[in-house]
């Protein structure tokens, strides 16, 4: 069975998931919040599992032949789809639907596809290698300086935005920049000399707007939150684990947003955040916020 997720404790007691109900986790990862809903909803319920990295559905098909698991139905494509997604299986009466936003461990250690900036791999950070043909290299090989700027401010809010983007153009002209190595030399070389000894490391603000400009991941966001509230029954909840900052405020304002059209009530005044325990235990709680909503 999969590793312990984060904020498993605190998803369950939103939803608290009863016999016979129906969930969607529309970015199943590696399946750990999705195993913990299944032991509650019995195999009386049901949940649709989607993500948009066949490679980690196709390991949750083979886990679910291993242990017998009939009622976890898993679907590869983008959450961006969920609506049309949910009415194709037949998932009309749906209890609660999570969002555990964010690249998982997988990407990082196994997946081979420069998300990390400390591993030398080729620079493609993309989910999914069959529906998408947009990569990290492309983007900083072929796009203009003020272009590549604008994904690091905006997506990075990175602010030595400019004196890197100028690097890699620079960079480029010599030679195609094709690996993470290559890439974290640049912008190493770009910035201030003191802000190569900050505690975060200086590359990671230019990795995750990368990452998020590859996969299109808040535009995504926006286009699902939207269609889940269609999705949800009365009283049905939707739960949403978000990393950073820009991830958060979307969620936030659209659950202030609706909150005020008096279509959802907000369940978390302030976002639920990791216990010291968790937090020290897995390093990537730390950043990890939970908000939720339920439908009037």
């Amino acid at each position: 069975m999969p590793h312990q997720p984060v904020l498993l404790k605190e998803v369950i007691e939103v939803f608290n998931p009863q016999p016979g109900e129906c969930y969607i986790d529309a970015t199943i990862n590696g399946g750990g919040h999705s195993y913990a809903i299944l032991e509650k909803i019995k195999s009386s319920g049901r949940i649709l599992g989607i993500d948009w990295d066949c490679e980690l559905i196709k390991k949750l098909q083979e886990n679910n032949s291993k242990f017998g698991i009939q009622n976890l139905e898993l679907i590869c494509d983008n959450y961006a789809n969920i609506k049309h997604i949910a009415r194709k299986h037949n998932f009309n009466k749906v209890s609660g639907i999570l969002f555990d936003i964010g690249f998982s461990s997988y990407h990082v250690e196994e997946s081979e596809r420069g998300f990390s900036f400390l591993r030398d791999e080729p620079l493609d950070m993309r989910y999914s290698l069959k529906n998408n043909n947009e990569t990290a290299e492309k983007i900083i090989n072929s796009q203009p300086e003020k272009a590549i700027e604008n994904i690091l401010r905006e997506y990075g809010e990175e602010r030595f935005a400019a004196s890197i983007a100028r690097g890699i153009v620079a960079g480029r002209k010599q030679k195609r920049i094709t690996r993470t190595i290559e890439l974290v030399r640049v912008i190493g070389e770009s910035v201030p000399r003191a802000y190569l000894k900050n505690k975060i490391h200086f590359a990671t603000k230019t990795f995750q707007a990368l990452r998020i400009a590859v996969n299109k991941e808040l535009d995504n966001l926006r286009m699902a939150l939207s269609d889940s509230l269609d999705i949800l029954i009365p009283s049905g909840k939707i739960a949403v684990v978000s990393f950073h900052s820009l991830e958060d405020r979307i969620v936030k304002n659209f659950f202030k947003n609706l909150a005020r059209e008096e279509r959802i009530k907000i369940l978390t005044n302030k976002p639920i955040i990791a216990s010291y325990a968790e937090s020290r235990e897995n390093p990537r709680a730390r950043s990890a916020k939970l908000r939720a909503a339920t439908k009037l």
